[in-house]
């Protein structure tokens, strides 16, 4: 029987935190909180676009892999790199969850802007 302590999830860049029951994916955590991850599968491990890393330290605050999340992730997952579709919140964590590609071209633009650089594709 799972136990219904809560545990604390932190999803970084943001620092965004949510307390939910052990059990719980990531990536529904991530939504409980707010945290935006993309997916297109609805959580069935088939699109892989809701890769996320965990700290190696903090490896013991999710479920172990599952023998197909380790199928799909391969050797990235030695670097902390898992499905939050599939990994389990088992105790206290921290997420790293990656910027979405079209945010962060805009962010170079807009930082770029600031610095007063030109636009070469304009």
């Amino acid at each position: 029987m799972i136990s219904q302590k809560g545990r604390t999830v932190v999803f970084q860049p943001e620092g965004r935190q949510v307390v939910v029951n052990q059990g719980v994916t990531l990536l529904e955590a991530a939504r409980k909180a707010g945290v935006t991850i993309a997916t297109r599968c609805g959580g069935k491990a088939g699109c892989l676009m809701c890769k996320v890393t965990v700290d190696p330290e903090q490896a013991e605050g999710v479920r172990p892999p599952s023998e197909a999340e380790r199928r799909k992730l391969g050797s990235a997952i030695e670097q902390g790199q898992r499905l939050a579709c599939q990994a389990a919140v088992w105790g206290d964590v921290t997420v790293n969850v990656p910027e979405d590609p079209f945010k962060a071209a805009v962010r170079r633009k807009l930082e770029a802007a600031r610095r007063g650089e030109e636009d070469e594709l304009w």
